[in-house]
């Protein structure tokens, strides 16, 4: 299982009560800053948003392709390592609300990481340095380092020699 953090709520379901765990104005903040680091072609000006305003730790070199959607609640809880490539439209998610409960969990990339374009990768999970994430995968378990995971759902692909 995903390494999370289970928080029980009581009543209508743990997105409606969304504000009670992170502010409005985090939130709002948040959002504004993610759209702008979407859109822009500048990787400068992405890591310099997502270290400075979002918090988040990015190693040097680490490129985010255009349209990755980091977690608009609690970015800061995403770590990636230095010389990564995060592909287009790629989702990194810290937090699940459920019907009765929401998670969190920290997302950690290692060093030197390929994420395909369109994956998601969901709270609570690390992927070690080295390892190959394929286009359009569902990460949902810790990827070993130097793995090349693909799929939905996500498992191992073996290379073959001369590929």
């Amino acid at each position: 299982m995903r390494n999370v953090e289970r928080h029980r709520v009581e009543g209508p379901n743990a997105l409606w009560q969304v504000y009670s765990t992170v502010s409005r104005i985090k939130a709002i903040r948040n959002f504004i800053a993610i759209q702008i680091a979407r859109y822009s072609p500048s990787l400068p000006l992405k890591n310099w948003i997502y270290r400075r305003i979002l918090g988040m730790k990015v190693g040097e070199q680490t490129a985010f392709a255009l349209m990755v959607m980091v977690d608009v609640f609690f970015p800061e809880r995403i770590t990636v390592g230095r010389n990564s490539i995060i592909g287009y439209n790629t989702t990194i998610l810290t937090h699940e609300y459920l019907i009765e409960e929401y998670r969190l969990g920290d997302v950690r990339i290692g060093d030197n990481v390929m994420v395909g374009a369109n994956s998601t990768i969901l709270p609570g999970v690390t992927i070690g340095s080295g390892a190959v994430v394929a286009a359009g995968t569902l990460v949902h378990k810790d990827v070993p380092a130097g793995a090349f995971v693909g799929g939905n759902p996500m498992r191992a692909i073996e290379r073959r020699s001369g590929s």
